[in-house]
């Protein structure tokens, strides 16, 4: 075994930051000693050194490159996390509008979103699964676009509640924005059905720290002349190549790092869609052949890939199985603080082996409890 192998990252089922892949870290830690290309620590080299324009010239590509797209979109490295986007689109791109925008209500972020957009826009809600208890997502028939919306805005993935979008939604005449932050380059998308896609880093990118923008070079057009900050106008982020003002070295070199391993060793994004439906499948399969011990949070249609969110008959047995988990090796099962229960988080940095780890423990421990309370 190598001795930068920690057994511990293997297990971890963290709903963020999330695991990253082994070689990464592994990349990562030569590079905080001495990164190679420069022979310098990668804490300390210069955000304004040919290297780093280097590195962000090479995520962009990248960045591209898996999702097969051109130049008409720029590809931005931007801080405040997705939390900021909440905020900074409307104030961006509602300039002179009369029509609100659609936004989609599926979750406990698309509840932080709207709570942040509504404080600089009229918004319009076109579903919401308030009253659900936010279990499942929207039928087509449920969903009513307008056709004059300046831009639909939604979420593709629920982290909370294990929701995710496995179709494409909105009207094809308005622009779709969509917070993709825990299921970006997770699986193939046609990026080019929308106008504006935004992801923080800490859940298939990279650490916390850097936010990813994706956006179409025709919005910058519809931007307001004056009166935005300059580090919140996307236009003079697209003109410093994300370099603005001081952005975070570290966590844009990791990212570089993880897109790298997508594309080499892991081999596109169909690949690592294929990884991560092996996973899910078999966590849920054994949601469902439990007998109702494992009670599964989300409609089965609207199950996400990302995070599987359950409970145990009783709070208290809930309880148990996350100390006993604790106990056996397995990191970051409980659920959202919002909601509780359990949460096991499988994004692209988990291995399988780790979820057919945690489904063994998973078997032996409803085998124990049915006992304790049937023997």
């Amino acid at each position: 075994m190598s001795p930068l192998i920690n057994p511990n990252n293997a297990h971890n089922f963290s709903g963020g930051p999330g695991a990253l892949p082994q070689s990464v870290l592994e990349q990562v830690q030569q590079a905080i000693l001495c990164e190679p290309d420069t022979g310098l620590s990668i804490l300390g080299i210069s955000h304004r050194s040919d290297w780093f324009a280097g590195v962000l010239a090479e995520v962009q590509q990248n960045i591209r490159q898996l999702l097969g797209i051109d130049t008409n979109y720029q590809v931005l490295m931007l801080q405040g996390g997705a939390t900021q986007q909440f905020s900074q689109i409307p104030m961006s791109f509602l300039n002179g509008q009369a029509t609100p925008p659609d936004y989609l209500c599926t979750g406990y972020w698309s509840r932080k979103v709207l709570g942040e957009a509504e404080r600089s826009a009229r918004l319009r809600v076109v579903w919401s699964g308030a009253s659900s208890d936010y279990r499942r997502l929207p039928e087509d028939a449920e969903l009513a676009f307008a056709p004059d919306a300046p831009y639909l805005h939604y979420v593709s993935n629920e982290t909370v509640e294990g929701l995710q979008f496995h179709r494409l939604i909105g009207h094809p005449d308005v622009p779709r924005f969509c917070d993709m932050s825990s299921d970006f380059l997770s699986r193939p998308i046609d990026a080019t059905q929308f106008s504006f896609i935004y992801a923080h880093a800490q859940k298939n990118l990279g650490p916390a720290g850097v936010t990813l923008v994706l956006l179409r070079e025709e919005l910058l057009e519809r931007m307001p002349d004056q009166g935005l900050p300059g580090w919140l106008d996307y236009r003079q982020q697209v003109r410093a190549q994300s370099n603005y003002n001081t952005p975070p070295v570290f966590a844009i070199y990791v990212v570089l790092l993880v897109t790298r391993w997508l594309l080499h060793e892991i081999g596109g994004l169909a690949a690592m869609h294929a990884i991560n439906q092996r996973k899910a499948a078999r966590l849920y399969d054994l949601l469902d052949a439990s007998d109702g011990f494992y009670q599964g949070r989300a409609a089965p249609p609207d199950r996400s890939l990302m995070n599987v969110v359950f409970t145990l008959p009783t709070p208290e047995l809930t309880a148990d199985f996350l100390a006993a988990a604790q106990r056996a090796g397995f990191y970051g099962l409980n659920g959202h603080r919002a909601i509780g229960g359990i949460r096991a988080s499988l994004y692209n940095g988990l291995g399988l082996p780790a979820v057919e780890a945690l489904i063994d423990f998973m078997q032996s421990y409803q085998q124990q409890a049915t006992t304790r309370r049937w023997g």
